[in-house]
């Protein structure tokens, strides 16, 4: 992880970086985030952020790598957002929301309601002849996994027809079912 903890970051025009007492918060135009970090040293300079680890110790080479990867995807979170869409793969599968409450058909005996964060945006897409998807936009990239892998959770593709909640762009591994 040290290589990736070596390259410096650049700082896009509208963000601001700040340290201070072991915290870096980043502001842009979609939001605030900020990250502890410890026993890593964060240099700011010309617009540029450079990490630097006071040993070799494979904690502090690890550690170079982590807060180096969060530290950019603070900044590209704020300035340009991330996001994830989800497929519904299944006869009767639906899903709609209402402002943060996702409705889920999933073939259950019941739908289920789930309230998603109100950083997170939500938006479904229903097109006839096409499976419905559920898109979720935010600054925050941890935030925006996090309630992807909620909702994924709920009915996981399966292996032999591929119903299930899967990740738009997602490869599943096929069986072939009993031969006869």
């Amino acid at each position: 992880m040290s290589r990736i903890g070596k390259n410096p970051i650049t700082i896009p025009e509208g963000v601001t970086v700040e340290v201070k007492d072991n915290e870096v918060t980043v502001k842009g135009k979609l939001g605030e985030l900020s990250q502890e970090i410890k026993e890593i040293d964060v240099k700011i300079e010309d617009g540029v952020i450079t990490l630097e680890r006071p040993s070799e110790a494979n904690t502090h080479k690890s550690k170079h790598g982590l807060y180096r990867a969060l530290i950019n995807n603070m900044i590209v979170g704020v300035s340009q957002g991330w996001s994830k869409e989800l497929e519904l793969v299944g006869v009767g599968y639906r899903a709609s929301n209402q402002g943060q409450k996702l409705d889920l058909a999933l073939g259950f005996s019941h739908n289920i309601v789930l309230e998603i964060a109100p950083e997170v945006k939500v938006e479904t897409v229903s097109e006839k002849g096409k499976n419905p998807l559920v898109k979720l936009t935010s600054h925050d990239k941890q935030l925006v996994g996090q309630v992807a892998a909620k909702i994924r959770s709920f009915r996981k593709p399966e292996p032999y027809k591929g119903k299930g909640v899967k990740y738009v762009g997602e490869q599943l591994r096929r069986k072939a079912g009993k031969t006869a």
